[in-house]
């Protein structure tokens, strides 16, 4: 089993509007789900790419404790800047 779950193209109004191209980078990331493994354990999949470099990215195939360890340092660092971390 493989499933996009969602993805984010680079949009520039991501970044700060006075960052220099040589301070950021422009990415985009995906979220997927698969099984294909040898174990057959499902693992999330994240995807971060440079724009302008397809194929080139970074994929890691996060098992579920790993996955859940990241979204709570999502959810943490939302609420540290002030922002209702959501669901």
């Amino acid at each position: 089993m493989r499933r996009s779950i969602d993805d984010h193209p680079f949009d520039p109004a991501d970044y700060p509007p006075d960052y220099e191209d040589d301070e950021l980078t422009p990415i985009s990331w995906a979220v997927a789900i698969s099984d294909d493994y040898a174990d057959a354990q499902p693992r999330v999949i994240l995807t971060v790419e440079e724009v302008g470099r397809p194929g080139q990215g970074l994929a890691g195939h996060l098992p579920p404790d790993i996955a859940r360890r990241l979204r709570g340092a999502v959810l943490d660092a939302l609420a540290e800047i002030g922002e209702d971390p959501g669901r």
